[in-house]
């Protein structure tokens, strides 16, 4: 359920400083899925606890989740054990 959900996380500049200053990731979601299944497959899929889920339809048509993790988990080990690092 969760692979279908989260599609892939996005390594921008902005999202690299969101990242190092909020503790949150940006990953390209299922346009249909809401926050409630975007915080489930995040903590399935990473095992890390979820504080909040931020998202955004985009002008080419994509949703964005900004997902900010809780302090015991630090989203550059996330980053890292992911590949985005």
């Amino acid at each position: 359920m969760s692979i279908e959900i989260i599609k892939y996380p996005l390594s921008t500049e902005k999202s690299i400083r969101k990242m190092e200053s909020d503790n949150t990731l940006v990953f390209i979601v299922e346009k249909k899925s809401n926050k409630n299944e975007i915080k489930k497959a995040i903590e399935e899929l990473y095992g890390a606890k979820v504080l909040t889920v931020n998202t955004l339809i985009t002008h080419n048509n994509k949703k964005k989740a900004y997902v900010k993790f809780s302090n015991e988990t630090p989203a550059i080990d996330i980053a890292t054990k992911i590949g985005l690092m």
